[in-house]
C-alpha cells in the first residue's frame, strides 16, 4: 500500500492557497491548510471534506512555531511545503515597505527556516508562490509588494544552495493574471469588464486570464520529479506578458 503524501499549504482558507488544496486533495495528497481567520478556516476546511487546518499568523514568528509544532506532533514530516502567505492590495503594498516585506517575503521566509524539523531529507520539496512584480516592472503593481516578491525570489536561488546538503528542493512559481472566484480579477471584471479585458487584451499576448490549475500543473511538475536536480529555480507563468529572459 503507497502511503499518501502530506501537504502543508499556508494562506490557504481563501484565494490561490484553498484552490490548489483542492486540487491536491484531488491528487491524493493528505492537505493541512493554513490561515488567520479560524471561522474562514473552519469553512473552508469544511469545504475540503474536513481536511486538517491549523490557525496562524504568517507575520507572527510566535505562530510560525506553534504551526510548525503542530505539524510536528500530528503528523511528523510534510512532503511538500507550499509557501502561498500573501497579500496584493495596493494600498497597503505600495509604498508601505514594512507591510510589504512582512506580508510578501518574511512570512514565507520565516515558514521555510522554521520548517526544518518537518522536512524530510532527500525527499521533501518546498515550493513558494511569488509573482511576475518580481521579475519586472509591472503596469499599476504596488511598489512595495513587487520589491517584496523580486527578494523572495533571489531568497529562493540562494537559499536553494544551502537545501542541497540535505537533499531538500526549492523553487517558485511567478503567477501573471491568475483569475478565480472572488479573486482582485474577477472583481476588476465586474466593475469594468470592458477595461479589465482591454488591459488583458494589451499587455497580455494569448489574451487570457490565468488559472489557479495553471499554477497546479507546475506544483504538480515539481513534485513529480524523483531527481533533485531541478532546485533553485523560478518558473514564469504569464500568457507571455513578461518581456525579460
Amino acid at each position: 500500500m503507497i502511503k499518501k503524501k502530506i501537504v502543508f499549504i499556508s494562506g490557504s482558507s481563501s484565494g490561490i492557497g484553498f484552490y490548489l488544496a483542492k486540487l491536491f486533495q484531488n491528487d491524493d495528497f493528505i492537505i493541512i491548510i493554513n490561515g488567520k481567520n479560524i471561522k474562514k478556516l473552519k469553512k473552508s476546511s469544511s469545504e475540503l471534506n474536513n481536511c486538517s487546518y491549523i490557525q496562524g499568523d504568517l507575520t507572527n514568528s510566535k505562530d510560525i512555531k506553534k504551526i510548525i509544532t503542530e505539524i510536528s506532533k500530528k503528523f511528523g514530516y510534510i512532503d511538500v511545503l507550499i509557501s502561498n502567505q500573501g497579500n496584493s492590495n495596493f494600498k497597503k503594498n505600495n509604498l508601505d515597505l514594512d507591510f510589504a516585506f512582512k506580508n510578501n517575503f518574511f512570512s514565507s521566509v520565516n515558514l521555510i527556516l522554521n520548517s526544518q524539523k518537518i522536512l524530510k531529507k532527500n525527499s521533501s520539496k518546498i515550493i513558494c508562490i511569488s509573482s511576475i512584480c518580481g521579475k519586472e516592472i509591472i503596469n499599476g503593481a504596488p511598489i512595495g509588494y513587487s520589491v517584496a516578491k523580486s527578494a523572495l525570489n533571489f531568497f529562493i536561488k540562494s537559499f536553494s544552495n544551502k537545501l542541497a546538503n540535505d537533499g531538500i528542493t526549492i523553487n517558485g512559481i511567478m503567477p501573471g493574471n491568475i483569475l478565480f472566484e472572488d479573486s482582485v480579477w474577477q472583481k476588476k471584471l465586474d466593475k469594468n469588464k470592458k477595461l479589465t479585458k482591454k488591459y488583458i487584451k494589451e499587455n497580455v499576448p494569448v489574451n487570457e486570464f490565468g488559472t489557479v490549475k495553471d499554477i497546479f500543473s507546475i506544483c504538480k511538475m515539481i513534485y513529480d520529479q524523483s531527481s533533485k536536480f531541478l532546485t533553485g529555480t523560478i518558473i514564469k507563468i504569464d500568457g507571455g506578458q513578461t518581456k525579460s529572459i
